[in-house]
């Protein structure tokens, strides 16, 4: 019996399992901290990259809508495809891939613009669609943003406006 109590009051290995654990313990913290960084740190890079590739589509956009050349003429770009970035007269270094379409689907006033529908005016309307990416090209396929602007010119007629 004496045997039996001793074994049970021996305490000499405890430290150690108990030391054993609190490091199983901490690594599991510091690998999930490590997970945790790396996949936050992904995911801001896609952030910024959507960022970019939506801020070089609108500059895209911007660029051809300042311009009034690129709107002069009724039907100008009918079936045509118009890459307004080999034109000195509308530079854009972010280099978005632009075309503009005059578009014959619609015709008259655009809605809600306060023009009657039997005013002086007649109502030229294009379609443009500028495509960005990411400038920076960091990822492995970068981000890209398609965005369409309509575009509505207003043509006096002969007879003059309203």
């Amino acid at each position: 019996m004496e045997k039996k109590k001793s074994f049970l009051k021996d305490q000499s290995g405890a430290v150690l399992v108990i030391a054993l654990i609190m490091m199983i313990v901490l690594t599991l913290i510091g690998l999930a901290a490590t997970f945790s960084s790396v996949f936050e740190i992904a995911l801001s890079g896609h952030k910024r990259g959507s960022t970019d590739a939506f801020f070089s589509a609108d500059s895209g956009v911007q660029v051809t809508v300042a311009n009034i050349e690129n709107f002069d003429l009724p039907g100008k770009y009918i079936n045509k495809k118009y890459d307004p970035f080999t034109d000195n007269n509308n530079p854009n270094p972010t280099g978005a891939k632009v075309t503009v379409n005059y578009d014959d689907t619609q015709v008259g006033a655009p809605r809600g613009s306060g023009f009657s529908a039997t005013g002086n005016f007649e109502f030229v309307h294009y379609v443009i669609e500028s495509t960005g990416t990411d400038q920076l090209n960091t990822g492995a396929t970068p981000s890209t943003c398609v965005i369409e602007q309509k575009v509505v010119r207003l043509i006096p007629t002969l007879q003059g406006g309203n």
